[in-house]
């Protein structure tokens, strides 16, 4: 009798192991669900309890400043000013941390959104930041989109403002804002000619409190392009950068379908 045997690698598998294999992605995928909302309520309680004394030490410290500086020396006058910015500094991450955190608990809410419309409102908040300074917005035609409006618009001022801030030390600013459609999705462009960074670190730029400028040269927290990728991926998209040290950068970001970005916002 001749018997022929079957490869293991050709053998399907039974519905009944798809099944325990779906079971078992999803259980995956709830364990992770969990861990995340963990990490984020975690983040955002440390991030609150840390805030009263950082207050109570920025206000005790310009107190001292303000009522016994005469008895001070310079040494000490400059240990008092060191406290006033550390603190500052260390507001502004608490800050940052907790908005990120209210991002991460507030449910997404997509509608038509104009962004037309949109980054011109921002752009019109950013007035204050540009004045003294020659800055050139390019803005290509933006369209209509299906996205959360009040998220969208915290992506283009933390996008904006980042263009402003490293593109400061140009005598003549180019900011540009375009968007690109094709079928399923949309992507839409943030280029300026300022800066830039070196392409091999690209992939540090979203991580919470990752920066590849020192302080000294450019002020920030480093999780203002985390709470944009954080976003993103709440709409079902993802964010990329491309850049060259002191030519400039391009943030690109992604946006699905109107029926990919409705299955997000159920998640």
């Amino acid at each position: 009798m001749l018997v022929r045997l079957v490869p293991k690698a050709l053998l399907l598998p039974s519905h009944r192991d798809v099944e325990a294999l779906n079971r078992t992605l999803e259980s995956r995928n709830a364990e992770l669900q969990e861990a995340n909302n963990e990490l984020e309520s975690f983040s955002y309680s440390v991030s609150h309890d840390l805030g009263a004394p950082l207050r109570h030490l920025a206000g005790f410290s310009k107190l001292l400043q303000e009522e016994y500086t005469a008895n001070l020396d310079e040494t000490a006058r400059h240990y008092v000013r060191v406290i006033q910015k550390d603190a500052k500094n260390m507001g502004e991450l608490v800050d940052g941390l907790l908005d990120m955190g209210r991002l991460g608990r507030q449910p997404l809410a997509p509608r038509r959104t104009d962004l037309n419309a949109l980054a011109h409102s921002v752009i019109s908040d950013l007035q204050t930041e540009c004045a003294g300074r020659e800055v050139e917005w390019r803005v290509g035609q933006l369209h209509v989109v299906n996205c959360d409006p009040t998220l969208m618009k915290q992506v283009f001022i933390n996008l904006l403002s980042n263009a402003l801030k490293y593109t400061s030390r140009r005598e003549h600013t180019v900011i540009e804002l375009s968007q690109t459609l094709s079928p399923g999705k949309s992507v839409i462009c943030v280029r300026d000619n300022g800066a830039g960074f070196d392409q091999r670190y690209a992939h540090k730029l979203f991580g919470v409190f990752q920066r590849l400028h020192r302080a000294e040269e450019f002020e920030g927290t480093g999780i203002g392009l985390a709470t944009v990728q954080h976003i993103i991926r709440r709409h079902g998209g993802h964010i990329w950068a491309e850049g060259e040290v002191d030519k400039g950068a391009t943030f690109s970001f992604e946006l699905p379908d109107e029926n990919q970005l409705v299955r997000s916002a159920q998640l």
